[in-house]
């Protein structure tokens, strides 16, 4: 018992390290100035100070935690779907859909929906969960097909309708594939969301195109930096869920 819950204190330890230094370096970029001086030796703006880097970083989580979550109602509700009697047929159009959702490049999708739905936030949470979409997906229907058979048959047994096949028995077993798929497109899609600082969507990709459109590679490396640690924050936030090995 005692080995147990020392395991399980040592489990937030990675992501409470990378969460400190998120935060650190978002209140105390000034701070670094002397390293990023050696990029920049001869720039004035030497630290991105258009927008607080706290508030990029909320703006941030804002866009890919909405986009998360659509894609996780939307990815996991139509891979249940077409897992049943009734909608095996639509299960190869589904993971076809999610796979086209992918390979489309988010850049094209931002061309195409901001005629439409105009500079902002809107855009780039239609490019994020369209590019998210596919992991959630595949991994849900893996999960749910790699159930064992005779488990659904003994469920079936004991009298269980499909709804609570679904809820007890099948989505359980399935979670932690089904996890892996939410970890890898969340992941995925916090490097992705800076592109939304093209259109008007404020973010932590502000100082990154700022950068870029002004060539100050510290304003680059800024954005980067945070960007970066945040990825590694929510990817060992998720690991610290992740079912426990048997072994």
């Amino acid at each position: 018992m005692r080995k147990g819950r020392s395991s399980r204190g040592y489990g937030w330890l990675s992501p409470l390290l990378w969460l400190s230094l998120l935060l650190s370096a978002c209140l105390g970029m000034e701070g670094l100035k002397g390293l990023f001086r050696l990029v920049e030796p001869d720039s004035q703006a030497l630290i991105y100070d258009r927008a607080d880097f706290i508030v990029l970083l909320g703006r941030h989580l804002l866009v890919v935690g909405v986009a998360a979550l659509l894609a996780i109602l939307l990815g996991v509700g139509a891979a249940v779907a077409v897992t049943r009697p009734g909608g095996r047929d639509f299960l190869p159009l589904v993971g076809q859909l999610a796979s086209i959702g992918q390979t489309f490049p988010p850049v094209a999708v931002l061309a195409l929906a901001v005629p439409v739905l105009g500079f902002g936030t809107l855009p780039i949470i239609v490019a994020l969960l369209l590019y998210g979409l596919l992991p959630i997906v595949r991994n849900t229907l893996a999960g749910l097909e790699g159930i064992d058979p005779g488990v659904a048959e003994a469920a079936r047994g004991m009298g269980m309708t499909g709804g609570q096949r679904l809820r007890q028995v099948e989505l359980p077993l399935a979670a932690p594939v089904i996890l892996a798929g939410i970890r890898t497109s969340v992941t995925i899609n916090i490097a992705t969301a800076a592109i939304g600082a093209t259109v008007g969507a404020s973010n932590l990709g502000d100082p990154i195109i700022s950068g870029i459109v002004n060539g100050n590679t510290a304003h680059v490396l800024q954005g980067a930096l945070l960007i970066g640690l945040l990825a590694l924050s929510v990817d060992s936030l998720f690991a610290r869920f992740q079912p426990a090995s048997s072994s």
